[in-house]
């Protein structure tokens, strides 16, 4: 267990304890142990081959690992995440390329070996480029080798033969290949984020239909249910009021049967828009079944939440719905329930409902407040068809 904390320790302090930057760091870490492992091969054949200059390959083994331990070191500092590029991926593949370029000048001989060097360098960065950029750095490596191979037939002792001609060949191979594939992979992520967007707009979409009534907008009964139950654990936590208000639209059955379910339609969806239009951004309204609505009050007092229903109540009968024949006018009963400490949502709409059956009996287009004491059993009242 000690040993595992050190460890911890130890990379907390190499990586940073932050998730993101630690996987920069990460990266370039792994950068950094390809170009010290490419350096490592080079010093290997500076060593074996006189042809080779040695003390030249020491000092461009120094800078190509020097660079980026700098770069390495300045990603852990932080100081990267600013950038646009926090990465640095652009200015490490130039570094490496450039490196490399020069490493094909001084192998003499084993100038052979650089290619593959190149090939792994250029699909290190592929993933965080755009195409622009891949198009950028594969034209950067090709003029950089083209003038290393420049460099080398110039200065060469040995006339250029065809040894040189195959690795300048196979350099041009490997730098198309590599840029081909490159923009076949960033087509592909290209395709796969649009795929990722489309998705999450579908899916977006499906979330919208399963808690939304297709034909008012509003919130429907299943999602109410869910959002009472988490408005209800909020006012236990919290001690903030909670109102329930039952809606039922006035004798809405004959708007059906005598103009027809589009205008009865259209009388729902005029109706839902009315109300969102007199309530605050807070107050949640849902479509519980048929002409029947419910109204959700967080935060707000008893004869706050009455004033709020009566200028629902005088804006829903100041409403005018055309139609083949003239216009239609409608009123809307209401039941005005405070949630009582201890209770549940479901009992608290059942003394709205009780409430609005109340309002009904009493003549219609009204508010009714249920009694704030115990709970009235009256369910031979709160069937639907007592309040048609």
């Amino acid at each position: 267990m000690r040993t595992s904390s050190r460890w911890q320790r130890l990379r907390d302090v190499i990586l940073s304890t932050d998730p993101k930057r630690r996987t920069l760091v990460s990266m370039a870490l792994l950068a950094l142990v390809l170009m010290t492992s490419s350096a490592g091969v080079m010093l290997l054949v500076a060593h074996s081959s006189s042809a080779v200059n040695a003390t030249a390959v020491q000092w461009w083994a120094a800078m190509s690992v020097g660079g980026l331990v700098v770069m390495t070191a300045f990603i852990r500092s932080g100081e990267t995440a600013r950038l646009r590029d926090p990465s640095l991926t652009i200015p490490q593949m130039v570094w490496t390329i450039t490196s490399g370029a020069v490493a094909y000048v001084l192998a003499g001989d084993a100038r052979g070996l650089v290619p593959s060097v190149l090939a792994l360098i250029l699909f290190f960065g592929t993933f965080a480029l755009t195409m622009a950029e891949v198009i950028g750095i594969g034209t950067f490596a090709l003029l950089a080798f083209a003038c290393a191979i420049g460099v080398t037939s110039r200065f060469s002792a040995s006339p250029f033969g065809y040894l040189d001609t195959a690795y300048a060949l196979m350099v041009l191979i490997v730098l198309s290949g590599c840029v081909a594939l490159n923009l076949r992979i960033q087509r592909i992520r290209v395709r796969l984020h649009e795929q990722r967007v489309a998705l999450a707009e579908a899916l977006q979409v499906n979330r919208e239909l399963a808690s939304r009534d297709e034909l008012t907008g509003l919130l429907n009964r299943r999602a109410m249910q869910d959002l009472m139950g988490l408005e209800h654990r909020r006012s236990v936590r919290s001690g903030r009021p909670m109102l329930l208000a039952q809606l039922d639209i006035d004798h809405f059955k004959p708007i059906n049967d005598t103009h027809g379910h589009a205008t009865g339609d259209r009388a729902l969806q005029a109706f839902a828009s009315t109300v969102r239009d007199a309530v605050r951004d807070t107050d949640v309204l849902a479509r519980w079944g048929g002409e029947e609505f419910v109204l959700m009050l967080s935060d707000t007092q008893p004869e706050d939440a009455r004033e709020l229903l009566e200028r629902i109540r005088r804006a829903v009968a100041a409403m005018t719905i055309p139609h083949a024949t003239g216009t239609l006018h409608m009123t809307v009963s209401m039941g005005l329930a405070l949630h009582l400490p201890g209770d549940t949502v479901e009992h608290t709409l059942e003394r709205a409902d009780q409430a609005l059956y109340t309002a009904k009996a009493l003549g219609r287009n009204r508010v009714v407040v249920a009694p704030s004491g115990h709970r009235h059993q009256a369910a031979a009242h709160s069937g639907t068809s007592a309040r048609a």
